[in-house]
């Protein structure tokens, strides 16, 4: 009967992401989130040619395309959390910028897990493109399994409401994600079959699927204002500020007119001399060069040059 119900459930998430990418599409959050819309037609697809290899065809093509398709889901799952960190961070710019930046690095890391992992000796059965392409996917899990420990922590901090659509995206994500690497450990500790681990993921991903359907059917709530944003704010202004820092050169001759101001009232001078003598500090800098200090090197030119 566990093959048989499976079975069902496997048949259902076509059925349900077909709904959830309606529904994106007539409330034309297709838009918003154009890479999750496209994960959610790429794996009705998918399902539309793994399938019939699955029941009539030969197993070493399903072995390959089922393959390939996880690798095509990984990829596009990876652009799926760049794109809710985007719609989380939009009022936030600096950060925005710096979290793109993080982005592209930890896609050069696990690009090189997986050239390492694919190198290496590989289970015989499954190869080493397989053993990198499931290296990988542990990598995704478990960013996805941070980004919505991320969003549950920091969510009343960036003004982020747990009605929102990205929190929805991402809730399902991270829910799935934890289900599966947990049922990989019991299985890898030999507590579980892999009947198990499978019927534990294909149920877990259907949840997620209804909670997407759910998430995208209602409206999304509009940002918190409330004072607790100050905090993100500061931080917002703080990496602005380090991006593209203010010339500390003009504030000397400022401080050398407050000092020369102070001296002279202290010596007795009248108003009129004091005054003279700060617009005198003022206009020649004290009579030293300033040293312009070189700005820093801004996000952009980072990514730009890495």
């Amino acid at each position: 009967m566990i093959p048989n119900l499976q079975l069902m459930l496997w048949l259902a998430q076509p059925v349900l992401q077909c709904g959830v990418a309606a529904a994106m599409f007539w409330r034309k959050l297709h838009r918003t989130f154009p890479v999750f819309f496209a994960y959610t037609v790429f794996q009705a697809l998918a399902f539309c040619v793994l399938f019939p290899l699955y029941s009539w065809g030969d197993y070493t093509i399903y072995f390959a395309t089922y393959w390939s398709c996880q690798a095509v889901s990984l990829i596009l799952g990876f652009k799926i959390i760049h794109e809710i960190f985007l719609d989380v961070f939009r009022p936030y710019h600096a950060l925005k910028d710096l979290g793109s930046v993080l982005f592209k690095w930890a896609a050069l890391v696990m690009l090189l897990v997986a050239g390492v992992v694919a190198s290496g000796n590989g289970i015989p059965h499954q190869g080493p493109v397989v053993q990198a392409i499931v290296a990988v996917q542990r990598c995704v899990r478990v960013i996805q399994c941070g980004l919505i420990l991320f969003l549950l922590v920091f969510a009343r901090y960036l003004g982020v409401s747990r009605r929102q659509h990205s929190f929805g995206i991402a809730l399902g994500f991270g829910a799935f994600a934890a289900v599966e690497l947990a049922v990989v450990a019991l299985h890898a500790s030999g507590q579980i079959g892999q009947l198990d681990v499978n019927m534990a993921d294909t149920v877990a991903y259907d949840l997620s699927i209804v909670a997407w359907l759910g998430y995208v059917l209602m409206p999304s709530a509009a940002r918190d204002a409330s004072a607790t944003l100050l905090m993100s704010q500061r931080w917002n202004e703080s990496l602005s500020d380090i991006q593209h820092p203010v010339p500390s050169d003009s504030l000397i001759p400022m401080f050398e007119g407050m000092v020369d101001r102070a001296l002279s009232r202290g010596n007795g001078e009248p108003a009129e001399v004091a005054a003279k003598a700060a617009a005198a500090g003022a206009g020649n800098g004290g009579g030293r060069a300033a040293t312009p200090i070189r700005p820093l090197l801004s996000t952009h030119d980072f990514s730009a040059h890495s």
